[in-house]
């Protein structure tokens, strides 16, 4: 298999890697904007490099996976879906609905694969958590709550391209509490707060976010985010039910202290990032690409379903700009978590 890997940045060097290994991949074609990064990565791996673009669907490949500047996806998984090629993108499709729902009819209308890049569904401890919740371990589900919180903050400059707190990072939360329940988020409110450094204030976004959201069973879900986590990279998950609860991101590198004379110390070495804290789980979501690309396993996130995690970035993005509960109903793009 020849796979086209489109951006050669951080997340695009991790995947190029492991793609580079798998035992089905025969060879690796890179690009970038900046031509001389694709080239070193390419001469480090033994792979390609490609001038641009272009050259990906010219020369030949089995599929691609898009891991370029976030503006670029949209038209990105278009080109790729035209030229009957199945697609792995990093999240998300596009940074707002309209852009997202015409990748998605692209896509369908060609009959193409899109699998969305949300890699908390091959991590051990959100399956641990899923498998919990269906067995009816848990009892009836009555809240649950989320968090991430990244140790120190993206540059200032990238801040304005990222989509805000909402659809740059809790966007995986309200993926995962939709995959772990199986249930969908009817009405959400939210809050930010820009009190920390001012380039927050100047790119209009937030340092810290917390929202209310309510599903469609009755369960209450809470999710919070922070870009000044001091302590360490810190992503949580807590389920409680009428008979048992269970916490996934709790381990002795979870940066967090306790106050109780008898409780746990403070983590040695505490996560520092998202890549090393999901590391096996983007090998496992490129795997399973592979898998569904030879046709030995149904797509796991397709482009719907990322779809429904920026809904709900959506809403709560609504809602705190205008200080009010929002239901999803309000936004177009409405499925069923039926298939969840």
């Amino acid at each position: 298999m020849r796979i086209g890997v489109i951006g050669t940045g951080r997340i695009g060097t991790i995947h190029a890697n492991t793609l580079s290994r798998h035992r089905e991949v025969g060879s690796l074609i890179l690009t970038d904007a900046d031509g001389a990064r694709a080239q070193e990565l390419a001469h480090r791996l033994g792979e390609t490099a490609a001038p641009g673009v272009d050259e990906i669907f010219k020369w030949g490949v089995d599929a691609v996976v898009i891991t370029a500047a976030t503006s670029a996806h949209a038209e990105l998984i278009g080109r790729a879906a035209r030229s009957g090629l199945p697609v792995f993108c990093e999240k998300p499709i596009a940074l707002d609905l309209p852009g997202t729902l015409q990748a998605i009819a692209e896509v369908e209308t060609a009959g193409t694969i899109l699998q969305m890049g949300f890699q908390r569904r091959f991590d051990a401890g959100y399956t641990g958590a899923r498998e919990a919740v269906r067995s009816g371990r848990l009892g009836r589900l009555h809240t649950v709550r989320a968090l991430t919180s990244d140790q120190a903050p993206p540059p200032a400059e990238w801040l304005p391209l990222s989509g805000g707190l909402y659809r740059d990072t809790l966007i995986h939360d309200f993926d995962i509490l939709r995959w772990v329940t199986g249930h969908e988020v009817v009405d959400v409110y939210a809050a930010g707060s820009d009190a920390g450094p001012p380039m927050f204030r100047a790119a209009g976004d937030v340092d810290t976010a917390a929202a209310v959201l309510t599903l469609d069973d009755g369960t209450l879900a809470t999710a919070t985010a922070t870009r000044l986590n001091g302590a360490g990279y810190d992503v949580r998950m807590e389920l409680a039910g009428e008979l048992d609860q269970v916490v996934v991101g709790l381990d002795d590198r979870t940066p967090i202290a306790s106050t109780e004379p008898t409780g746990p110390p403070a983590a040695d070495k505490p996560w520092t990032g998202f890549l090393e804290r999901f590391g096996p789980a983007y090998e496992a979501e490129l795997a399973a690409f592979i898998e569904v690309v030879r046709g030995e396993r149904a797509n796991p996130c397709d482009g719907r379903e990322a779809l429904q995690a920026l809904r709900i970035a959506e809403a709560c993005e609504l809602s705190r700009r205008e200080r009010r509960a929002v239901r999803l109903a309000e936004l177009p793009g409405s499925t069923s978590a039926a298939a969840l």
